[in-house]
């Protein structure tokens, strides 16, 4: 039964170009938790990011998710609007993407390092192993954080996400347990199967699908992208998973 009460707050992780803010969400009451890092989409941390920690944090996890943009602000490193549809969605990503484009694997690798060492450090985080996932560009994050890290990251969850973008020779080193949610609207039939191939290739034990009639950016509800269904289907791949990995091994 998810806990209905939750702590939350506002953090800084030190990292080796300087501090990131970060959003945490854990269950009242003490105990120590699974820890699970959680990228955000490339719009960052906003309020249907806080909420989905904290509905991740209800089932019993420490959720931290960083700001990966911090090197350009705190979040938002953009206005935004309450809404992000066609119509806002050029300008929105005018601004973004040269900003993501500079957030580099180098870059990437090394802040998840300091992002882990922060995590795994917490009071109210458990001993062991911790999951990370990941939504759009953060999915890619999130894979490229298992891959450097394989003996600290049991579980890799992401969704929406350019999953193979470093090539299939990037999945020799994962040893956690991981699953894809591919939008149908970014990969093609015959693209998931070159990809599972990949997966199977580098004995990933993996699950890796194609969540019908989506378009990219389906688990965000502040976008025009939003699919209640898929959302719904999102948390019954993930928490299972977590649930196998960080709390019954």
């Amino acid at each position: 039964m998810p806990t209905k009460t939750l702590h939350t707050e506002t953090l800084h992780i030190p990292t080796a170009d300087g501090r990131a803010d970060a959003f945490a969400a854990f269950p009242d009451g003490g105990g120590r938790h699974p820890g699970v890092l959680m990228y955000p989409d490339g719009f960052g941390i906003r309020p249907v990011l806080r909420e989905m920690a904290r509905e991740l944090a209800r089932h019993g996890y420490y959720v931290l998710v960083p700001n990966f943009l911090y090197r350009h602000g705190p979040a938002p490193v953009i206005e935004l609007p309450a809404y992000i549809g066609e119509e806002a969605r050029p300008a929105v990503f005018a601004q973004l993407m040269p900003l993501i484009e500079a957030h580099t694997a180098e870059r990437t690798v090394r802040d998840a390092d300091a992002y882990l060492r922060f995590l795994t450090t917490r009071p109210e985080v458990a001993a062991g192993p911790v999951a990370v996932t990941g939504y759009c560009i953060g999915g890619l994050l999130a894979l490229r954080t298992a891959v450097a890290h394989p003996g600290r990251v049991a579980a890799v969850a992401g969704f929406h996400c350019p999953a193979g973008a470093d090539g299939p020779d990037g999945f020799a080193a994962l040893t956690a347990r991981v699953h894809l949610g591919h939008a149908e609207g970014d990969m093609t039939p015959e693209a998931l199967g070159e990809l599972n191939r990949a997966l199977d290739a580098a004995g990933v034990d993996h699950t890796s699908e194609i969540y019908p009639g989506t378009v990219h950016g389906f688990t965000m509800s502040d976008t025009d992208a939003f699919d209640p269904a898929a959302l719904r289907r999102h948390w019954d791949r993930l928490l299972p998973l977590l649930d196998r990995t960080l709390t019954n091994g």
